[in-house]
């Protein structure tokens, strides 16, 4: 573990790892949003983005490329790279004595590292070790609804499938999503070449790579991640993930049984209290959380909070919130402000 596990109590020199990418762009927005006390910035990408000109808070930052030099006395790295980006630089980092908040998978499941979501499990982040992973979007999204539900009664099993935005697969397959829709109503059809398939009037099962078990890995990676973030070990949970063709904002159905009976209207009484989330339900009107309603906030909706009528112990809800936002950069920022020494 750092010397102490806060960042220092002054201005701090922050390096942006990915800064020219979907969710690097998000953290720069929210840095300034949120006034986050920054004395220097550093924005690293990859050669091929080398020397792109970013505005921030007025001025105009050129993008450098990734070397241990541009790591130099720095306090604080947000990666948003790529996980052998993260390996690759992790000691350079340490070497500053600085801390990597890391959204890859690259170190989330290792003992050792906090996998943290502030509103859940905030107190693990003291106990890194220079490195705290951010979770996979869909599992901050879950884990914020899980987190308040638990509190009420313990939960014994969760079956989640997920309606995943392009965005997930960065602002390439964003683009291609408005090229292939527009060839397709021009009579046009293309494939994808970013994704194995067009989202056009379309979808299809996550692409991720398929596991021994026949879950993909963005499948696996919710039920290893959700079970470490509540610290529930032996959380059963399966899920099934899909792309769909939204540009922006992740959707969920989620069916959670509980230990005992849980009203309805009492599981949305805690929800409403609950950081991070607000209520969007309306069964006279069939309105409910859509993807529009969540795209560029910082909350989740959920809605369509119903007893499983398969199961007495059982809720059915629905939930979406912004994937780039909440479910990563947003996450990625609160995190460090976790560790800043507030002045008393």
């Amino acid at each position: 573990m750092r010397k102490t596990p806060f960042l220092p109590n002054r201005p701090l020199k922050v390096a942006i790892l990915g800064s020219s990418g979907a969710v690097g762009s998000e953290i720069l927005k929210i840095l300034e949003e949120r006034d986050f006390p920054i004395s220097e910035l550093v924005l690293l990408s990859s050669e091929r983005s080398e020397g792109k000109i970013i505005k921030w808070k007025g001025e105009k930052i050129f993008t450098k490329k990734v070397s241990k030099e541009e790591f130099l006395n720095v306090d604080l790295v947000l990666a948003s790279a790529g996980g052998s980006i993260s390996k690759k630089w992790l000691s350079t980092v340490k070497d500053q004595n600085a801390l990597l908040i890391d959204n890859s998978s690259a170190f989330r499941l290792q003992k050792d590292v906090p996998l943290v979501v502030p509103e859940v499990n905030a107190r693990d982040a003291l106990k890194h070790n220079g490195v705290i992973a951010n979770p996979n979007c869909t599992t901050i999204l879950l884990t914020l609804v899980l987190a308040p539900l638990n509190n009420i009664s313990p939960i014994k099993r969760v079956i989640v499938s997920t309606y995943q935005s392009v965005s997930g697969a960065g602002q390439l397959a964003m683009e291609e999503l408005k090229f292939l829709t527009a060839k397709y109503l021009d009579g046009e059809p293309k494939e994808s070449e970013v994704l194995p398939y067009s989202l056009a009037f379309n979808l299809f099962l996550h692409n991720s790579p398929m596991l021994a078990n026949n879950y993909c890995e963005e499948e696996m990676k919710m039920t290893y991640e959700t079970r470490k973030i509540m610290n529930i070990s032996n959380l059963k949970l399966s899920a099934t993930c899909v792309r769909v063709p939204v540009l922006r904002a992740h959707s969920e159905s989620v069916n959670i049984e509980f230990k005992d009976f849980v009203k309805p209207s009492y599981a949305i009484d805690q929800l409403k209290t609950a950081a991070g989330i607000e209520i969007i339900e309306d069964y006279e009107k069939n309105r409910f959380p859509m993807p529009n309603d969540v795209m560029g906030r910082d909350k989740i909706a959920v809605g369509r909070v119903r007893t499983d009528i398969s199961n007495p112990n059982g809720l059915e809800l629905w939930l979406c919130g912004d994937q780039i936002r909440k479910g990563a950069a947003l996450n990625a920022v609160q995190i460090a402000e976790l560790l800043l020494i507030k002045n008393e």
